[in-house]
């Protein structure tokens, strides 16, 4: 593999893995929000009006900006069954069959949702409920997200290729 591929992949991935783990502690704060909340409802009968609709406000990050370095580890969906069983070679063809699928998936998602994450910006958009917070910035990562997913697919897709051609070995 050419040294910028290379190189490319490896920063694509260091992103990924770093993103992955700066939201993994949001699970910590999802649960303390919902703890609070819990502790205000049936211990002093009164109930915040932000803590749930901030517990899923934090969890799209958690799970978007996860999304791309699961792909690189294989935490997706996968028939592991068959797949695990295919000789490497074979693998890493159905690889370069697959992670293109994704690929542009990402770019019909990308340029889909930029438009209305642009919008929600320009118009500040709200959730229009009690607490009433911005939603635009989760509105935002979407496309952003996907930009990352469709680097990491790119990236993956290199790899296979590098894969399918020295026969299944890893690089």
């Amino acid at each position: 593999m050419m040294a910028w591929l290379r190189g490319y992949c490896t920063v694509v991935t260091t992103l990924n893995r770093w993103l992955a783990g700066v939201v993994s502690v949001l699970v910590f704060v999802m649960v303390a929000v919902i703890a609070y909340e819990v502790v205000l409802r049936y211990f002093f009968n009164d109930p915040t009006v932000w803590a749930l609709e901030l517990s899923t406000l934090l969890l799209g990050p958690y799970f978007m900006l996860a999304g791309p370095y699961l792909l690189h580890v294989g935490g997706h969906v996968n028939v592991d069954i068959l797949y695990n069983r295919l000789p490497p070679r074979v693998a890493a063809l159905l690889d370069c069959l697959t992670f293109p699928i994704i690929i542009a998936l990402a770019v019909i998602v990308v340029r889909e949702s930029w438009p209305v994450a642009m919008d929600a910006y320009a118009s500040g958009e709200t959730s229009f409920s009690a607490w009433n917070p911005p939603i635009w910035p989760v509105k935002l990562l979407i496309p952003v997200t996907f930009a990352l997913l469709l680097a990491q697919a790119l990236a993956e897709t290199i790899a296979a290729v590098e894969r399918a051609r020295s026969g299944g070995q890893k690089a």
